[in-house]
């Protein structure tokens, strides 16, 4: 199976957690990790966010208050949520999740000291949608 292997941990329960925007998933190992819905949408997996390789990355700015409107399953190995600010493709797969799960404050913080370090917001009314990690390369400067 497609992203599956026998170390994978398998999702038991996901709920959605509208009013308190939070994404609640519990493993068949018993651990349930709650991660806000800005954490997922900060953390994107999709290559609009990540890029095309390594310092390309688009620090995501003003996700404080998005929603995810609903969730399409992948297979059997992964989830599409679809954002409340149009965001479709990121796709998270178990093993993803899982590792959010795992390590959800550290990564939480690291992206809290990149927004302060280039002076972004986690407020959509305070900042654009995204903001390049570095000077822009690769795809992303055609004809420059």
């Amino acid at each position: 199976m497609a992203g599956i292997d026998k170390t994978t941990q398998i999702p038991t329960e996901i709920k959605l957690h509208q009013q308190s925007r939070i994404f609640e998933i519990t493993f068949d190992s018993g651990e349930r990790f709650e991660l806000t819905y800005e954490f997922l949408r900060v953390f994107t997996p999709s290559a609009e966010a990540r890029g095309h390789g390594i310092g390309q990355e688009v620090l995501q700015l003003g996700k404080r208050d998005v929603t995810i409107e609903r969730l399409e399953a992948v297979g059997q190995y992964a989830i599409r949520p679809i954002f409340s600010d149009g965001h479709d493709s990121g796709l998270y797969s178990w093993d993803l999740l899982y590792n959010f799960g795992r390590h959800r404050d550290q990564l939480w913080q690291t992206y809290l000291d990149r927004l302060a370090q280039q002076g972004g917001s986690r407020d959509s009314a305070a900042a654009p949608s995204a903001m390049p990690a570095r000077p822009a390369g690769g795809c992303a400067n055609r004809g420059q």
